[in-house]
């Protein structure tokens, strides 16, 4: 049974219970899979980058038919900014009917006019929005020159600059490790997997850290960055003073050193 997600972010629990640890976030407007309904209130999930985990039935719209009409839909991803309105009317001053994180999917009708775009919701309602801050939505790998592939994967990493941490978190309101490099690869239509690991079956190969180069990324005991090239990485941590998403360097006698990272080095990987 396919389903659609319907809240902002759908909380991905290890157990049917909210004292569970979160381990991923699913953002609005995602076709999921429902693989399990081990008791009321809850749904274990399959999500389209192939995670599994336990969700609130309350995220959810658990409808074949209506999955299969979002999933042919032209869809748009919030992009430009951090946190996206949907508004009744095209104008400010009009009711707020969702406020969507950016990743969150929504499908545009027809063409901007004054810079507000009329969308349609997986709910079935329509509001407005800013069409500036939706892009294109991407099932499959953006088509760039390797190259420019890798400088939109940092720039689309650039912009979760300031954004705290939060384990299993996915969204501007708090971001873990992989959730970051996920969120940044998945906005450019290239599903990784969603833990700092690399796993047979998804697009990321080990590569030598002597190989690497921007827009890859390094993997560590327990840790992943993306990585800038010249030793410096873009990641999300909860060390005292960073405290979400920075850079860092592998380089010894930088001024942001990590000389913890730099002992727990794994691998670094590519997809190119």
């Amino acid at each position: 049974m396919k389903a659609l997600i319907t809240v902002p972010s759908c909380p991905l629990l290890e157990r049917p219970d909210f004292q569970s640890l979160l381990s991923d976030e699913v953002l609005y407007g995602s076709v999921c899979e429902i693989v399990g309904s081990p008791c009321p209130g809850w749904y274990r999930i399959r999500t389209p980058y192939r995670y599994e985990g336990y969700a609130p039935s309350g995220c959810l719209l658990p409808d074949e038919d209506a999955a299969r009409r979002w999933a042919g839909m032209e869809r748009s991803v919030v992009l430009g900014k951090n946190w996206c309105d949907i508004m009744a009317q095209p104008q400010y001053q009009s009711a707020v009917l969702l406020t969507l994180p950016r990743g969150g999917v929504v499908s545009p009708i027809g063409i901007p006019v004054d810079g507000w775009v009329q969308v349609a919701l997986c709910d079935g309602r329509t509001g407005y929005t800013k069409s500036t801050i939706l892009s294109k939505y991407y099932e499959k790998p953006v088509d760039l020159p390797e190259n420019d592939l890798r400088r939109r994967l940092i720039d689309t990493a650039m912009l979760y600059r300031g954004t705290p941490y939060r384990w299993g978190g996915k969204t501007p309101q708090g971001l873990d490790c992989s959730g970051l490099t996920s969120m940044v690869y998945l906005l450019n239509g290239i599903v990784i997997f969603r833990n700092s690991r690399i796993v047979e079956g998804f697009p990321i190969r080990p590569i030598p850290l002597e190989q690497a180069k921007p827009g890859d990324l390094v993997y560590f005991t327990g840790h992943i960055g993306l990585y800038l090239g010249e030793g410096r990485f873009l990641h999300v941590t909860g060390k005292m003073g960073s405290d979400g998403v920075t850079v860092n360097s592998l380089n010894e006698g930088a001024d942001d050193f990590r000389p913890d990272l730099a002992e727990s080095f794994l691998t670094a990987g590519t997809y190119f």
